[in-house]
C-alpha cells in the first residue's frame, strides 16, 4: 500500500454504505453523484477554464484533430470498425481532475467569456455543463487557445479554497465531523452494494482530492450534522453547495471563486 493510501486510511477510513441512506431519500440516485435541494439556499461554484494568454485561436481542436489525422501525425479513432472521428466532435473538453496548462496560460473566469461573447454564464433553466457558451465554440469544438471546465470534478485550486471557506463558516471548523462519497461512476465499477464512503475531518479534506482510487474530487462531500452538503455531478462544470446563508453568501462573495446562484437548479 502506497504512503497516500495509507494516510487516506487513517485520516478518511471507510465507512458503511448506509451513511448515505439520507441523502438516497433526499436526491434519489446517487449514480452521478446525489444532487440535493436547497434545504435553506444554495449556490453552484463553477470549475476552472483557461486561456492562453495571447488569446484563443481560430482553429478548433475538432478541425486540428482532423488535420493531424489527415496527415498521419495521429492514429484515427477507429473502434469496432467505426471511425469515431469521422462521427464526434473533439469538443477539448475533459473528464475528471484537470491540471492547470502551464505557462503561457490564465485562468478564465466565466463571467469574462460572457461579457465576450453575449452568452449567459449559464442559459436559464441548464446547469453549468457542455452546453454553456456557444457562442465561443465552432460547431460544438471550442478554439485551441481555451481549455474549457472539465466534467465531474473541481481543479485542484477551487477545491481547497472550497475547503476553506467550509472551515470558516462550520462551527467546529476544521473539527467538523464529514463524509465523503465517491460515485460508481468516479471508481469505474458500478456497485450499489458497496458505496465508497469515508469519514473524517474537514480540516483533512484537502486530501480527498488525491485519493488514487478516482481521478475525481469527491461527489459529495457533507458535515455529519448535515448543515451543509455540496455535489459535484460527474456531467456536470460545476458543484452545487446547499447549506445557511451565511456559507452561500460567502461563496457569492469571495474574490476567488466564482459562484452563482441558479434560481431553477435551487
Amino acid at each position: 500500500m502506497s504512503e497516500e493510501s495509507n494516510l487516506m486510511s487513517s485520516l478518511w477510513p471507510l465507512v458503511p454504505s448506509g451513511a448515505t441512506d439520507w441523502l438516497l431519500e433526499l436526491c434519489g440516485d446517487g449514480l452521478t453523484g446525489f444532487m440535493p435541494p436547497a434545504m435553506s439556499d444554495a449556490v453552484w461554484v463553477l470549475n476552472a477554464m483557461y486561456e492562453q494568454e495571447q488569446g484563443p485561436a481560430d482553429v478548433s481542436y475538432h478541425e486540428y484533430r482532423q488535420v493531424r489525422v489527415a496527415d498521419g501525425s495521429i492514429p484515427a479513432d477507429i473502434v469496432g470498425g467505426i471511425d469515431l472521428d469521422a462521427e464526434t466532435i473533439a469538443t477539448g473538453g475533459g473528464l475528471g481532475r484537470p491540471e492547470p496548462p502551464g505557462p503561457g496560460w490564465r485562468r478564465l473566469r466565466w463571467a469574462e467569456l460572457a461579457r465576450r461573447t453575449g452568452d449567459p454564464a449559464v442559459p436559464d433553466g441548464l446547469m453549468p455543463s457542455y452546453r454553456c457558451f456557444p457562442s465561443a465554440q465552432k460547431e460544438g469544438s471550442w478554439p485551441l487557445g481555451m481549455v474549457p471546465p472539465t466534467e465531474g470534478s473541481l481543479d485542484r485550486e477551487t477545491w481547497n479554497r472550497l475547503i476553506a471557506i467550509l472551515t470558516q463558516y462550520s462551527p467546529a471548523g476544521p473539527d467538523t465531523s464529514c463524509l465523503a462519497y465517491y460515485s460508481p461512476m468516479t471508481l469505474g465499477a458500478i456497485d450499489f452494494d458497496n458505496l465508497h464512503v469515508r469519514a473524517g475531518r474537514l480540516g483533512d479534506a484537502e486530501i480527498l482530492y488525491d485519493h488514487s482510487e478516482a481521478d475525481f474530487s469527491p461527489s459529495n462531500l457533507w458535515a455529519d450534522d448535515r448543515s451543509w452538503v455540496l455535489c459535484t455531478d460527474y456531467d456536470l462544470w460545476a458543484t452545487k453547495v446547499a447549506g445557511p446563508p451565511a456559507l452561500i453568501n460567502a461563496f457569492l462573495n469571495d474574490s476567488e471563486i466564482e459562484a452563482v446562484r441558479l434560481p431553477w437548479a435551487h
